[in-house]
C-alpha cells in the first residue's frame, strides 16, 4: 500500500553544522570588490581542508543514518542492479572481445573469445585494487591486434597511466607510461601510438591549471622520456586540448586543436611520405570539424561550419581548405551524428532527441532507412571497412539497453542480446511534452512514470537537467530511475538550451550572456509539472551533475520556493574562479570568464551560485555531492557552496555535503559506491518530502 507523506515539512533530526572559518580574501574585478571568505577550502592538500571534509562527512552520514528506509533503498538498488550486462563484441586481430559485468561487479570485465568459441577473461579491473577505485579507461589495440595499450585511472582522477601488453601472452612488455590526461591512444600500424598530455603542474595535480596540451608519439620498445613531441610544443601551437588520430588505413595523422570545448582547428599529415609537413584544413575555431573517413587522398569531413546541424563534405587532402569542400550529405533540420560502418556512412539524426538512422553509400546516395526497435536512443554504430556486421544498442527511459546486429549489406536488424532483468517495461510509460519557457521558446521534455499514475500534485518528482556544452540528453534506461519510479516517483528530463539536441544554434542560445536561458528553461519545466498536477513544490526535487550541478545551484538560489529538495552533484558553482582550476579555462566558450570584460563579470556574478547565497532565505533541503579526487570540477566549488548555505540557511531544511573519498568526477566509480550514493540521495529526497516510510512497498522486501 502507498504511504502518505508526513504533514510536517521537516522530520526533526537535529543538525549542528561544523564551524567553517572565514578569511579576509577579496578579489577586485573592474573596480568591484568580491569577498571570498572560504578561499582556503580551495587548497585540497591542506590539513585544514582534510579536517573540514571529515567533519562535514561525519555530520552528513550521521543525518543519513537516521533515515529509516535508507537501507531498504540500498537493498532494492542492489537487487535490481544484480543482472548480467554485456557489451557489443568487437574484433581485434584474430580475436573477438566484449565487456561484461556479472551484476554487482565494481567494474566491467573485458573478455575475449578463443579459437574454440569459449570466453576467457582478458582484463579484469576488479583485480586492480581492493576497493574497486582503480578503473579501466580506454583500451586500444595495434593494427594486427597483437599489442594492447590500456589506460587506468586511480581514485577517479583524469590523470591516466597507460600499460602496454602482449595480447597473446598477457605479458606487460615495457614500462608504464605516466602523467597522461585527456588523451586518445591512436596506433600507427604495429609500431607505436600517438597520445596527448600536459606537463605535470607544480603544486596540486588535482587542482593546478593545465592549459598546454601536447601530442607525443611513443615508439614501442623505447622509454617515455624519448617520446617524440609531435604537436603543441611551440607558442604558435599552444592549445588547451589537442588530439592526434591515425586514419584506419595508416595514411594520415589528423590533429585537432582547440582552446575551448567548442570549436577546433584541424591539420593533417601524410604518414606515407617521410618528413611530410602538416597541412592546414582549418586555421580557426569557428566550427567543430573532424575527419570522419578517407578513401586514399579523398577526405570525408563532418562539420558545422555554416551548417549548425552538421553536414558531411569531401575534399582532397592535398588542398583541403573550406573553399574546396563539396557537400556529400547536406545539412537538414535535424542534428547529424554519423559513423562509418563497412564501406557505408550511417547518418544518425536526433529528431526531438529521438534517434533516426539512414544508411548512405560513400558517394552520398541514400541506401535505406534503418528500422530501429522503437522510439528511443540508438548508439554504438561503427565498424571496420571489411566488416559486414555492425552492432548498436537501443534503449529508452523504460526499456533496458539491448544489443542489435545490423547487416550493412541487407539492412537487416536482429536482436543480439537482451538483459534478463527483474523489471517489466509494460508497467511504465514515457511521453514527450513541449512547454513554453520564459521568452516563448518551446522546450521538449520527457516524462516517465508508472502507468495509471494519478495526477494529484503529490507525486515525488525528480526534474533532471544539464543544458550545456552541446551535450544532448536522449532517452536511456537507468536502474536508479527504476527504483525511484517503483516508489511512485516521476522522472522528468527537459532538453534545455545549451545542449546539442537542436544543433549549434540551440547550444549557443545557452552560452555566455545567454546562459540565463538555461535556468529559465529549467524553472519553466518545474512550473509546467506543477501546473499540470504531476507534482507540487513540496514534492519536487531538482538534480544535475557537473554543468548540471551549476544548473541546480543557480535554480535553487534564484527560485528557492520552486522545489523542496535540491541535489547538485560535482557542480561548477563558483563562476568567478572556475577557469583558474585544472582545465576549467576550456569551458569559457560556454561561460565566458569574469576577466573578459565588465559586462561578462557582472553577468556571471548575477547567477554564480556561491556568490548568490543570501541570508534570511529558506533554501530547499540540499544534498551536495562531490568526490575528493575530482580534478575536472574541483571539489572546492562544492565545499564553498556548502559553507555559504550552511552559514546563511534560514528555517529547518538541512544543507549537507556528501564527499566521496577516492572518487573523481564520476567515470570509473565502483558499482558499490554508486549504489550507496543513490540510496543516500533518494533516501534524503523522500525523507525531506515528508515520507516516514517508503511511498510504495510492493517492490521491496523489508519495509520498516
Amino acid at each position: 500500500m502507498a504511504c502518505k507523506p508526513n504533514n510536517n515539512k521537516t522530520q526533526n533530526i537535529i543538525l549542528k553544522y561544523p564551524e567553517t572559518k572565514m578569511v579576509d580574501s577579496v578579489d577586485t574585478y573592474f573596480g568591484v570588490e568580491v569577498k571570498d571568505p572560504y578561499r582556503w577550502l580551495e587548497d585540497d592538500r591542506s590539513k585544514a581542508t582534510e579536517a573540514w571534509v571529515a567533519q562535514e562527512n561525519k555530520t552528513t552520514f550521521g543525518y543519513l543514518s537516521q533515515i529509516p528506509f535508507r537501507d531498504t533503498l540500498k537493498s532494492r538498488l542492489s537487487e535490481l542492479w544484480n543482472y548480467e550486462k554485456v557489451g557489443a563484441p568487437f574484433t581485434e586481430g584474430d580475436h573477438s572481445y566484449f565487456y561484461k559485468n556479472d551484476g554487482l561487479q565494481n567494474q566491467y570485465v573485458l573478455y575475449r573469445k578463443t579459437a574454440n568459441g569459449d570466453a576467457e577473461v582478458f582484463l579484469d579491473p576488479n583485480t586492480f585494487s581492493k576497493d574497486g577505485t582503480v578503473s579501466l579507461g580506454s583500451v586500444n589495440f595495434s593494427k594486427n591486434g597483437k599489442i594492447v595499450a590500456y589506460a587506468i585511472s586511480e581514485g577517479g582522477s583524469d590523470w591516466r597511466k597507460v600499460i602496454i601488453m602482449n595480447t597473446e601472452t598477457k605479458e606487460i612488455t615495457e614500462d608504464t607510461l605516466v602523467d597522461i590526461k585527456f588523451s586518445q591512444v591512436s596506433w600507427y600500424k604495429n609500431e607505436g601510438f600517438y597520445y596527448s598530455s600536459y606537463d605535470k603542474p607544480e603544486g596540486s595535480e588535482l587542482s593546478a591549471k593545465t592549459d598546454q596540451h601536447k601530442v607525443y608519439y611513443h615508439k614501442l620498445g623505447t622509454s617515455q622520456k624519448d617520446d617524440a613531441l609531435i604537436f603543441g610544443g611551440t607558442p604558435e601551437e599552444k592549445h588547451r586540448y589537442i588530439f592526434g588520430e591515425v586514419t584506419e588505413d595508416n595514411r594520415y595523422l589528423v590533429i585537432s586543436a582547440s582552446t575551448s570545448t567548442s570549436g577546433n582547428k584541424l591539420f593533417i599529415k601524410d604518414l606515407s611520405k617521410p618528413n611530410s609537413k602538416f597541412i592546414t584544413i582549418l586555421n580557426h575555431v569557428d566550427s567543430d570539424t573532424e575527419v570522419l573517413d578517407n578513401e586514399g587522398s579523398k577526405l570525408f569531413l563532418l562539420t558545422n561550419l555554416n551548417a549548425p546541424n552538421k553536414k558531411i563534405v569531401t575534399v582532397n587532402a592535398s588542398n583541403p581548405t573550406p573553399e574546396h569542400w563539396a557537400d556529400l550529405i547536406p545539412e537538414t533540420e535535424h542534428v547529424l551524428e554519423p559513423s562509418t560502418s563497412g564501406n557505408y556512412i550511417l547518418a544518425h539524426y536526433m529528431v526531438d532527441a529521438i534517434s533516426q538512422v539512414k544508411q548512405y553509400n560513400l558517394d552520398g546516395t541514400l541506401v535505406r532507412d534503418i528500422k530501429l526497435p522503437g522510439l528511443g536512443t540508438a548508439e554504438g554504430f561503427g565498424s571496420k571497412k571489411l566488416e559486414k556486421t555492425d552492432y548498436f544498442s537501443f534503449t529508452n527511459y523504460n526499456t533496458p539497453a539491448s544489443i542489435y546486429t545490423l547487416n550493412v549489406e541487407t539492412g537487416a536488424v536482429d536482436l543480439y542480446w537482451k538483459p534478463a532483468i527483474d523489471f517489466n517495461s509494460a508497467d511504465y510509460e514515457s511521453h514527450q511534452v513541449f512547454y513554453t519557457s520564459k521568452d516563448g521558446t518551446k522546450i521538449p521534455m520527457m516524462i516517465t512514470h508508472k502507468k495509471g499514475l494519478e495526477l494529484n500534485g503529490q507525486n515525488p518528482t525528480i526534474l533532471y537537467g544539464y543544458g550545456g556544452f552541446n551535450i544532448s540528453l536522449t532517452p536511456s534506461f537507468s536502474i536508479p530511475n527504476v527504483v525511484w519510479m517503483e516508489q511512485g516517483g516521476i522522472f522528468a528530463v527537459p532538453n534545455l538550451r545549451g545542449g546539442g539536441e537542436y544543433g549549434k544554434s540551440w547550444h549557443d542560445a545557452g552560452t555566455k550572456l545567454q546562459k540565463q536561458n538555461v535556468f529559465d528553461d529549467f524553472i519553466a519545466a518545474g512550473e509546467y509539472l506543477i501546473e499540470n498536477k504531476y507534482t507540487s513544490s513540496k514534492f519536487l526535487a531538482i538534480r544535475g551533475g557537473s554543468n548540471g550541478g551549476l544548473l541546480v545551484g543557480a535554480t535553487m538560489t534564484q527560485r528557492p520556493d520552486l522545489m523542496q529538495v535540491a541535489l547538485p552533484a560535482v557542480g561548477v558553482l563558483d563562476m568567478l574562479r572556475y577557469h583558474t582550476f585544472t582545465a576549467g579555462a576550456g569551458w569559457a566558450y560556454d561561460y565566458g570568464t569574469a576577466e573578459d570584460n565588465p559586462e561578462m563579470f557582472n553577468y556571471l556574478l548575477a547567477y554564480s551560485p556561491v556568490q548568490n547565497v543570501k541570508k534570511g532565505i529558506e533554501y530547499p533541503a540540499t544534498l551536495i555531492t562531490t568526490g575528493d579526487h575530482d580534478d575536472r570540477v574541483v571539489p572546492a566549488h562544492s565545499f564553498k557552496f556548502a559553507a555559504e548555505l550552511q552559514s546563511k540557511q534560514t528555517g529547518k531544511n538541512p544543507v549537507l555535503i556528501r564527499i566521496e573519498t577516492d572518487a573523481g568526477h564520476g567515470a570509473g566509480t565502483p558499482v558499490s559506491k554508486t549504489i550507496e550514493q543513490y540510496a543516500d540521495i533518494y533516501g534524503f529526497t523522500l525523507f525531506n518530502m515528508g515520507f516516514k516510510t517508503l511511498p510504495n512497498n510492493t517492490n521491496v522486501k523489508a519495509i520498516e
